[in-house]
């Protein structure tokens, strides 16, 4: 079995279209690249908020992602 590694969290609840339960503050995952792809297309409950992937073992931050910060870069 294998480690828990990384976790999708958010202040707010995190709404995901591929998980069947809603209104979660966090997520576990072993894979890197499935607990970043689903910060990626997940949102928060009211939406515009940030949501983080982290290393549990290191505490580091290895993704993150706000609706704010998306149009934020629109502004050209």
């Amino acid at each position: 079995m294998q480690k828990i590694q990384y976790r999708v969290e958010s202040g707010h609840p995190i709404i995901c279209p591929f998980l069947a339960s809603g209104n979660l503050h966090e997520l576990l995952f072993a894979d890197r690249s499935m607990a970043i792809v689903v910060a990626a297309k997940s949102q928060t409950l009211p939406a515009g908020h940030e949501i983080r992937v982290v290393n549990t073992i290191s505490g580091e931050v290895v993704y993150k992602k706000s609706e704010g910060e998306i149009f934020a870069h629109h502004d050209d």
